[in-house]
């Protein structure tokens, strides 16, 4: 009997994948652990491998087609077995619809209970989207879908649509149903920009009072060079940086470090480990040593904002971000505060190779508590870095460079180092998150503390 096979999960917020190649053809023989697809999820490119030995025969579906996890692609048998039009192998995996102005593929089954959108157009939505749609009491015809070509809501367009969501009192919303306003179109007056009933009320006036919509001249066409889909990690950052600047009440708190004594013990640990190691421990690896150190003390600062609660988590799992010639991505270095610098080190080279190579798997660009961005190499003396959700807060570290300083009634030149931590005034204060700061900076100026702590 010939042995399904089908896509599999690449982790527990994979809903959907796209098919980037077949590596062999159709009715080629493959042995069990042979590498016969690449797909590719928001963050990676993977190999997928053969489940069993035989002929494969590979079903309709091309490269560039968007799949749902466990979808079944091809069978594995004899050389006259066929693929045939079967269901997927689980129910909540059925293959996506047919993207807009194409038909769906023979054998693929159409999208599972799709929903009613507005003007009794169909909405096609995973069955974690509608899932979480149905717990939040959120109308999925009023959610952007980036699933499957734009045309399925996936649960992270709902999870968008929660996060830059207004806030509203009970009565507002009432009134803004009934009368048929849009919220996202109202400004709030109330604490925390809340939209209150006043505010619909002088929503509904202003509307009322606008008899033509202003026409402005259109401007000369400019000159198209190139056109990037937002697809994959790009519509990823595109969608969270949008959600992170919208949600939260940014503050960012700058100092200057003097990092002399840093860079001279870097310089020591490396002469002494590097030949042993295998690798020269880096400045990134010694400052989430001491942020994660920071974090253990100061535990208020690992914490995330959730619709009722703060809630105070017990690891530390430090983002550190990596540019890639996909974007920019996050791989997690979990239980931070536990790992020695050999280790800590050892497992970030590890993820940082996987990113550039496109096989970090998607469970390693989660769960973050804390994140470090360091544009120091790019000689950055300071920037703004944006809070990577649902975390509290994020450390830009720009470039360490030799500066002249007072010191008593001369002046000498020292390693000097910009830190801007950038946090969520809804979670934690400005004076609680400047000690945290603060902190970071006492353990880089005198490194030796961290035997202290």
């Amino acid at each position: 009997m010939a042995e399904e096979f089908f896509i599999p999960k690449l982790g527990q917020t994979v809903e959907e994948v796209t098919l980037v190649s077949w590596l062999v053809e159709d009715g080629a023989k493959v042995i069990q652990g042979q590498a016969v697809m690449e797909v590719e999820t928001d963050k990676a490119i993977f190999p997928v491998e053969a489940n069993a030995r035989g002929v494969i025969h590979i079903g309709p579906f091309k490269a560039g087609m968007v799949l749902p996890v466990l979808t079944v692609v091809a069978v594995i048998g004899k050389p006259e077995d066929k693929f045939e039009r079967k269901a997927s192998a689980s129910a909540e995996a059925t293959p996506e619809p047919a993207r807009a102005g194409s038909a769906a593929p023979e054998g693929a089954s159409p999208a599972a209970a799709p929903v009613q959108g507005p003007e009794n157009e169909k909405l096609f939505a995973s069955p974690r989207a509608r899932k979480l749609a149905d717990e939040k009491n959120v109308d999925l015809g009023a959610v952007s879908p980036t699933g499957y070509g734009g045309v399925r809501v996936a649960e992270r367009d709902v999870l968008a649509y929660l996060a830059q969501a207004p806030k509203v009192t009970p009565v507002a919303q009432r009134i803004a149903a009934e009368s048929g306003i849009d919220l996202r179109t109202v400004s709030g007056t109330g604490p925390g920009g809340r939209i209150l009933k006043e505010d619909i009320a002088r929503h509904s006036q202003t509307e009322a009072s606008i008899t033509m919509p202003a026409v402005s001249a259109p401007g000369p066409q400019a000159e198209i060079l190139e056109r990037i889909p937002l697809k994959g990690v790009r519509a990823i950052i595109v969608e969270r940086m949008a959600a992170s600047v919208h949600t939260t009440a940014r503050v960012t708190l700058v100092t200057e470090v003097d990092a002399t004594e840093f860079v001279a013990a870097r310089t020591r640990i490396k002469e002494k480990v590097e030949k042993d190691w295998g690798f020269a421990p880096g400045y990134n690896d010694l400052l989430a040593r001491i942020v994660a150190a920071a974090l253990r003390h100061f535990p208020y600062m690992n914490a995330r904002l959730t619709p009722d609660a703060i809630e105070i988590l017990g690891h530390v799992n430090m983002g550190m971000a990596v540019d890639t010639e996909r974007g920019l991505l996050v791989p997690v270095i979990r239980d931070a505060d536990q790992k020695s610098l050999r280790q800590f080190g050892a497992e970030f080279r590890t993820m940082v190779e996987q990113a550039r190579n496109n096989r970090l798997m998607p469970d390693n660009l989660t769960g973050g508590t804390f994140t470090i961005t360091n544009l120091g190499m790019y000689d950055v003396d300071a920037f703004t870095p944006v809070i990577n959700l649902p975390e509290l807060a994020i450390l830009g570290v720009g470039r360490i460079a030799p500066k002249p300083v007072a010191r008593g009634e001369g002046v000498v030149v020292r390693q000097m180092l910009t830190l801007s931590l950038v946090f969520d005034h809804r979670l934690v204060d400005g004076a609680p998150a400047a000690r945290f700061l603060q902190y970071i900076k006492q353990l880089i100026e005198e490194p030796y503390l961290l035997l202290a702590v």
